[in-house]
């Protein structure tokens, strides 16, 4: 028999948890408990929780939800409470790339790969993107080039430094996401970044690095000697 969340001891329900030890002392599945508010006459809304979030659900499957017509297969989750969650998991990108952009200076691979890992790493689709960079390394502007299916983004080395040229930037960095979680490059990959070298010399523009995303994992082709 599963117990509702007002059967639970005071301590254990997950609103009054919160209330007395803080947010960051609550489980995943305790935190949408907490955004569902209710749940059906069958299963509470932490038990319907613990469902969105079993077997590392929160990055692998619920962070990738897009729309709230995805959550049409999960019994207990309307229009209202997948608006809900899709809103706070939204927030949560915001606040993870609103702390990468207050860094404003790409001086290390690292930074690069924190800098677009909130935007890119659970997206559904390859997304490649460029960040151009003044003489200092200051972010000028971030932009999506392209987007393509579950495994590859067709991309071009004129649609990359087009933008470059019109901001006139001193260098730039690009970015893809690997929907696999698994960040370790494709030959493809390494072919587009030999052709993003050869064309950033010629221009003028060098590529400081081309960063490739993954499930909280990223592959940097300067960390490992591959520009």
């Amino acid at each position: 028999m599963t117990l509702t969340i007002k059967e639970l001891n005071y301590e254990d329900r997950p609103r009054e948890k919160l209330y007395v030890k803080g947010a960051a002392e609550l489980t995943d599945s305790e935190l949408i408990a907490i955004l569902l508010r209710t749940g059906t006459r069958e299963r509470s809304a932490l038990r319907i929780a613990e469902e969105l979030t079993a077997g590392g659900g929160l990055t692998r499957n619920l962070a990738r939800y897009q729309r709230v017509e995805e959550f049409d297969s999960i019994k207990g989750i309307g229009k209202v409470k997948a608006a809900t969650i899709l809103a706070a998991l939204e927030l949560g990108r915001r606040v993870a790339c609103a702390s990468a952009i207050e860094k404003e200076h790409i001086t290390s691979p690292r930074d690069g790969a924190q800098y677009l890992m909130g935007k890119l790493r659970n997206e559904n689709h390859e997304k490649f993107y460029v960040v151009l960079l003044d003489t200092k390394n200051k972010v000028l502007e971030q932009k999506q080039i392209a987007e393509g299916s579950l495994t590859c983004a067709v991309v071009h080395p004129r649609e990359v430094y087009a933008p470059a040229v019109l901001r006139h930037a001193a260098a730039i960095l690009v970015a893809h996401n690997h929907p696999s979680g698994d960040p370790r490059p494709s030959e493809e990959d390494r072919e587009l970044t030999r052709a993003l070298v050869r064309t950033g010399e010629i221009m003028g523009i060098p590529l400081l690095d081309h960063v490739v995303i993954g499930d909280g994992r990223y592959y940097s082709f300067k960390e490992h000697h591959e520009l």
